[in-house]
């Protein structure tokens, strides 16, 4: 993935919904448009961050699965109401 994150999240080892729960903080840090690489080891956190982003205003640029690894890229969104 050519995507250079301004954030980079170690969630690896991280049982659900830790590993989303920590993602959102990170985002809180992060401006708009900023971009947040997160690795989990926990396979239901594909479907965590698959259904994070289409309910909110996140954009889930990115995804995949290495070697046992969950690798997500997010692009934050505007402010959320």
């Amino acid at each position: 993935m050519g995507l250079q994150p301004n954030d980079e999240l170690d969630a690896r080892g991280l049982s659900c919904p830790l590993p989303l729960l920590k993602a959102k903080q990170a985002l809180s840090r992060l401006g708009t448009g900023q971009t947040l690489h997160v690795a989990a080891t926990d396979p239901g956190s594909w479907r965590d961050f698959e259904s994070f982003a289409a309910q909110g205003v996140h954009q889930l640029v990115e995804r995949e699965e290495r070697g046992g690894e969950y690798h997500y890229w997010i692009r934050k969104g505007g402010s959320e109401a």
